[in-house]
């Protein structure tokens, strides 16, 4: 998966995540309507990981230590844009909250930040 697409993905799991989350907040009286939200961040983050992670292959006769190296290569500049990304938004919305912005909403943030992404402002050596 790109770059910018992990970069959308991760802004479509924080607004998702944020809309279930007020869904809850505002009055969900229904204790199974309550038990199946909060049944759904888990799900939204184990889609977001099978999307974004690398199958990876194992052969039969690897040792421990080719296991390992095939673990770190493919899995590690897959976690790191995802940290990345998620580290992106978390200082988006940081910076509107600590200059005291009460124009945009955390939704509005995170919208600018994906027109951003799209626009291509976050590409690799951009």
């Amino acid at each position: 998966m790109e770059r910018a697409e992990v970069l959308k993905r991760v802004i479509g799991i924080l607004t998702e995540a944020q809309e279930i989350r007020r869904a809850v907040e505002n009055g969900v009286e229904d204790e199974g309507a309550l038990e199946s939200a909060s049944e759904i961040e888990p799900r939204v983050v184990t889609q977001m990981l099978n999307e974004m992670l690398p199958h990876i292959r194992v052969p039969a006769d690897a040792t421990p230590q080719d296991v390992a190296h095939l673990l770190a290569t493919a899995l590690g500049p897959a976690l790191y844009t995802m940290v990345s990304g998620f580290t992106l938004a978390f200082t988006s919305l940081a910076m509107a909250h600590d200059e005291g912005r009460i124009d945009v909403t955390s939704a509005e943030v995170l919208q600018t930040l994906a027109l951003q992404v799209e626009a291509g402002r976050f590409d690799e050596g951009a």
